[in-house]
């Protein structure tokens, strides 16, 4: 309670990394704080709208996926839910309504095919108890979002449960469902054979049911669905009576290894905890190594992935991948059941657009390092440059100071480990030469009136229009008064988002916004703390992407929405999609995050509108 930090993304940081450190030692730590974080989440309409949005977004986050890492389905439900009604209240009032409109039929439809389901079972001798629910709102969204749908474009809302008492049972049920109805292909899943990471055992199918509408059907016995509903805290009846030893390895998570070693990588806070978020809800791939080994690896990931999961070196020399016996590109994204082989070459390295291809936590951290080590060296190299000139003005050499040892007491005096670390700043451009000199030459008179003259009117004129420009624009660079800046266009920075700045060569610092993918690759070294001036108003553009129904006065609505909240449209571009829908791009005017999300709330609300979001450069493109 006493340390003082920067930013509250920062104290979210150093919060989530003590309760991880005490999660490794015992996992209730978790249940404890996930109990907490429901009693929350049921209690947040008493908050400022502010606070309840934080709260959500960081529930949604980090703790609902806490939540299904560790099995407990009802939990994540529940918080996943509470999430889209606090931050995406407009669609969840529009599901909640639609589910009520229906509530009669979908609970008549739910008991028809209960009842015929029960029947088959029991007419081939297959105990087990059927039930049917609704699926939860969170997991409607979801759908509505990944593929572009309107409520009523989805007909499987309603799953169907099966009961029995035996493992025989569930395949034995399987087959009964599969004789009576039509199953359809894909979309049967065995997760008794190969059990989800957190512990799941269920079979999945879906078939063509009652009335032709598709049913969702999951089938598991009685202490498979208490694991599936309760998770880890279920593991307990099961575990009474076992030793200390028998329980440290009966919750020895793999996952939880993983964000721990990320903890301590990771000092960054934006990119720890952008790494905890990608790690903690991947939907897995199961793939084998030339042995035979089965390995899991998150929906996406490449033979590149693959190749850092064996080892660091493997990925870092990986030119081509063999799958089930075929040669397949590096961008190849590996399906179930492939076997995978990685060729390596001594003069293979890593190349920055590998960031694009990985999807693992460890690949993304490996390769990451390797270029930031390419990166320093080339630092290295340029300060040394930059030295050896301005040394050559006052007649020194540069191997003289290193050898006589002064240049090495100047970079300790100056609190550098090393003088590679002094040629590093000098080349990132964040420490000048001329303090160096000035330290390694007593009298620096003739260098000073040197120097003075260099800096020409041209120069000063420059640093004054840099500074207006940077006060105009309502930004604060810690550290850097004169420098010049510029916003990079790849996250379009906005006021009210946290920022970081980037030391570029020769082209100032570029204003960033904290998060920004670009910025997960920079060199720590080159970062800067920057900050809106909260004095200064200030308008920035930024993207809108809509997509929405393809239907009349649509256009007319949207554009409406936007200027009633206070922003200007600069520019609009509206297309057709594959699938008969929409997308209509907006560039506007906007100052501030808080006035975004006014606009964003207001477009979704309108009827027809499937989706609102902040488009990058990649989206845009």
């Amino acid at each position: 309670s006493q340390v003082k930090f920067s930013s509250r993304l920062e104290q979210q940081s150093e919060n989530f990394r003590k309760m991880l450190l005490a999660m490794a030692k015992d996992i209730r730590v978790l249940l404890v704080k996930l109990c907490d974080r429901t009693h929350n989440m049921r209690t947040l309409e008493f908050l400022s709208e502010s606070r309840r949005k934080r709260i959500a977004q960081e529930t949604q986050d980090i703790y609902a996926p806490l939540a299904h890492r560790l099995g407990i389905y009802w939990m994540k439900s529940e918080l996943e839910d509470s999430c889209l009604r606090y931050l995406k209240p407009a669609a969840y009032e529009n599901i909640k309504n639609h589910i009520n409109a229906h509530r009669t039929d979908r609970e008549r439809y739910i008991a028809e095919v209960s009842k015929v389901l029960q029947n088959e079972l029991e007419e081939n001798d297959v105990k087990g108890v059927v039930s049917g629910r609704p699926k939860h709102f969170f997991s409607i969204y979801q759908k509505m979002e990944q593929q572009n749908l309107g409520f009523d474009e989805i007909y499987d809302i309603t799953a169907f449960r099966i009961l029995v008492p035996t493992l025989m049972d569930c395949y034995a049920g399987l087959g009964v469902i599969h004789a009576a109805w039509r199953p359809i292909p894909g979309r049967f899943k065995d997760y008794i054979a190969m059990p989800k990471p957190n512990g799941y055992q269920s079979l999945h199918t879906t078939v063509i049911g009652p009335k032709g509408q598709r049913v969702e059907i999951q089938i598991r016995t009685t202490e498979m669905h208490e694991i599936a509903e309760q998770g880890i805290a279920a593991h307990w009846r099961y575990k009474e009576g076992a030793s200390k030893a028998d329980e440290r390895k009966a919750f020895n998570l793999p996952w939880l290894k993983d964000l721990i070693e990320s903890e301590k990588l990771l000092r960054d806070p934006v990119e720890f905890l952008s790494v905890v978020k990608e790690d903690l809800f991947p939907q897995e791939v199961f793939v084998f190594s030339p042995k035979g080994d089965l390995i899991a690896l998150p929906r996406g990931a490449t033979p590149i992935d693959f190749a850092y999961y064996i080892h660091s070196e493997v990925g870092h020399h990986c030119t081509g991948s063999r799958v089930s016996g075929k040669q397949v590109p590096l961008a190849y994204k590996l399906q179930n059941g492939d076997t995978v082989e990685i060729t390596t070459s001594d003069g293979q390295t890593p190349s920055k657009d590998w960031l694009n291809l990985v999807v693992t936590t460890k690949a993304k951290q490996r390769i990451r390092g390797w270029l930031r080590g390419e990166e320093r060296k080339r630092s290295v190299t340029v300060g040394k440059e930059l030295l050896t000139k301005d040394l050559r003005k006052v007649k020194l050499s540069l191997n003289k100071v290193k050898k006589d040892g002064t240049l090495k007491q100047v970079a300790q005096d100056m609190g550098f480990r090393d003088i590679d670390l002094l040629f590093a700043e000098i080349g990132y451009g964040k420490l000048s030469t001329r303090g160096v000199v000035g330290r390694l030459v007593p009298d620096v008179s003739d260098l000073e009136a040197k120097l003075d003259k260099e800096e020409t009117a041209l120069q000063k004129i420059f640093q004054k229009a840099a500074k207006a420009f940077r006060e105009g624009a309502g930004i604060k660079v810690h550290g850097l008064d004169d420098v010049v800046f510029r916003f990079a266009k790849c996250c379009e920075p906005l006021p009210g988002d946290e920022l970081v700045g980037y030391v570029t060569r020769g082209r100032g610092v570029a204003i960033h916004t904290r998060g920004c993918p670009q910025t997960l690759s920079f060199d720590p070294r080159r970062l800067l703390p920057v900050s809106w001036d909260s004095s200064v108003k200030t308008a920035r553009p930024i993207h809108l992407k809509v997509h929405c129904q393809d239907k009349v006065g649509i256009l007319a609505s949207l554009t409406q929405s936007i200027s009633n909240n206070g922003a200007n449209i600069s520019s609009a571009n509206v297309g057709g999609t594959p699938d008969g829908k929409a997308l209509c791009s907006f560039q506007i005017t906007i100052e501030s995050t808080k006035q975004l999300e006014q606009v964003i709330r207001s477009i979704e609300g309108i009827d027809g509108v499937l989706k609102v979001e902040r488009a990058t450069r990649s989206d845009r493109t």
